[in-house]
């Protein structure tokens, strides 16, 4: 594979895993509502910045028990693209809510990125989730020992999650009038059904693959 191609599936991870609602997007809304378009990025970039760290630990680390990996891909793929789709059932049925209290403190662009980061870093489920996401991407992973493939698409999560944050503050602060907790909903059921397809995607690769295997084996066995 590429190294743009690298870049793009950690794009991609990198949207996914940023777009569901919790606690730091919720923070990142109300500071865009408030504060506006500046103060909404700096609190995701903090969040961006804990998620580089577990990506860049859960890459690096699936590159380093490859072997392990190798001898049970299978399972493995088996086990990411179910805790994709159950992570994206659970995000389609999680409700967060907006509070807008116009008297609530001000605090600087460093204090939020600060806080926002220590919230996303607290959460250690998040490097198991990475963890399973690059080990189920199996041939779409970098190959041991390729460490410039594994940064480009730690890189590339890092500038999916950036986009995210800048995407959504953006259309906060323009549409700030119009923000409440349907429309997190809905943000919501979009991430879900992103998650939920890539879990099936996985399940569709593993298909394919074990039909051209069988197909493979009848061949050689007339």
């Amino acid at each position: 594979m590429t190294v743009l191609e690298y870049v793009l599936i950690g794009f991609i991870i990198g949207v996914v895993t940023t777009a569901p609602v919790g606690p730091v997007n919720v923070m990142a809304i109300q500071h865009a509502v408030r504060s506006g378009f500046s103060h909404g990025v700096f609190v995701g970039l903090g969040a961006v910045v804990a998620d580089t760290i577990f990506a860049a630990a859960a890459i690096f680390g699936v590159s380093a028990v490859t072997n392990f990996i190798d001898g049970q891909l299978r399972l493995i793929e088996v086990v990411g693209g179910a805790l994709l789709i159950i992570f994206g059932l659970k995000i389609w049925h999680t409700h967060p809510h907006l509070t807008k209290d116009a008297n609530d403190a001000e605090y600087s662009y460093v204090g939020d990125s600060t806080a926002a980061f220590f919230i996303a870093i607290t959460n250690p489920g998040t490097i198991f989730f990475f963890a399973f996401i690059f080990g189920a991407l199996g041939n779409y992973r970098p190959e041991h020992g390729d460490h410039f493939g594994a940064l480009m698409m730690v890189a590339g999560v890092a500038a999916g999650a950036t986009t995210w944050w800048v995407f959504v503050s953006a259309l906060v602060s323009h549409f700030k009038a119009r923000i409440d907790d349907q429309w997190l909903d809905r943000v919501n059921h979009i991430a879900g059904v992103a998650l939920i397809a890539f879990g099936g995607l996985i399940y569709l690769d593993l298909a394919i693959n074990g039909l051209s295997h069988a197909a493979g084996l009848w061949g050689a066995n007339p």
